[in-house]
């Protein structure tokens, strides 16, 4: 195909993570569910609130925990410039969730781009290469241990939950200075650092897919009260869930 941009819109249900590898710089978007990212040794959830820039040849492992409908880009490396890092996740605008919404149009044919379509893809690379100089600080490490993924797994499933970091070690079969050693060498930070992206990244999916009120949000992800969730979500994104939500909405 000789397009200088094509959009890739197509709807997946649930499904393992597999390698993806594209010869295009590739802007990974889903516009309704959720995909799991995983690369450099970090996981990055994707709502519809963010994206991915991943440059052309640069592997990576996509998972679709959730049915979704992806609304990709792919760009022509003679046609954009090299994206700011080889991949990089980051909140979308309205601009370029709008962009996006638009550039579905032009799908995957060998049918030459009108001058306006053009100017579309034009408009939204340079708009989401800005976005993606800002990448988002909510990225959860994946871990290389057999054990150190189980421990990250466990607590994933049980955020919502009163879950300890003591019985997280014993399940995985580890003493807990053992575990944390493992979070210090393996993710670079404490189990209760993890946690608490982990909860805020399952708050950002849910401000994403809907109404549901910030307070059932914060229940729903482990937080005994509004106010420490605000505080949590603040420190990690630099805004209160309600300005996250609004951020993101047209």
């Amino acid at each position: 195909m000789n397009r200088t941009a094509y959009s890739f819109v197509r709807t997946f249900a649930p499904e393992p993570a597999r390698d993806l590898c594209s010869d295009r710089h590739y802007l990974l978007y889903a516009s309704a569910g959720t995909l799991r990212l995983e690369a450099q040794g970090q996981t990055w959830l994707l709502p519809p609130a963010r994206a991915a820039l991943i440059e052309a040849g640069r592997p990576i492992r996509v998972g679709i925990p959730r049915p979704a409908t992806t609304a990709s880009v792919l760009f022509d490396t003679g046609w954009v410039p090299v994206p700011p890092a080889s991949l990089t996740v980051f909140d979308l605008d309205p601009l370029a969730r709008a962009l996006l919404a638009e550039c579905r149009v032009w799908g995957d044919s060998d049918e030459p781009l009108t001058a306006y379509a053009e100017t579309l893809f034009a408009a939204l690379s340079a708009v989401t290469w800005r976005l993606a100089r800002r990448p988002s600080p909510v990225v959860v490490p994946a871990g290389r241990s057999p054990e150190l993924r189980r421990a990250l797994a466990l607590t994933e499933q049980r955020i919502g939950d009163a879950i300890s970091f003591e019985a997280v070690a014993a399940e995985v079969g580890l003493a807990p200075r053992s575990l944390a050693r493992r979070f210090e060498e393996e993710a670079g930070m404490t189990w209760r650092a993890v946690l608490r992206r982990m909860r805020v990244t399952a708050a950002i999916e849910r401000l994403a897919a809907g109404d549901t009120p910030v307070t059932d949000i914060a229940f729903a992800v482990g937080y005994g009260s509004l106010s420490a969730f605000n505080v949590a979500f603040k420190e990690l994104t630099g805004r209160t869930p309600r300005e996250y939500r609004a951020s993101f909405r047209p």
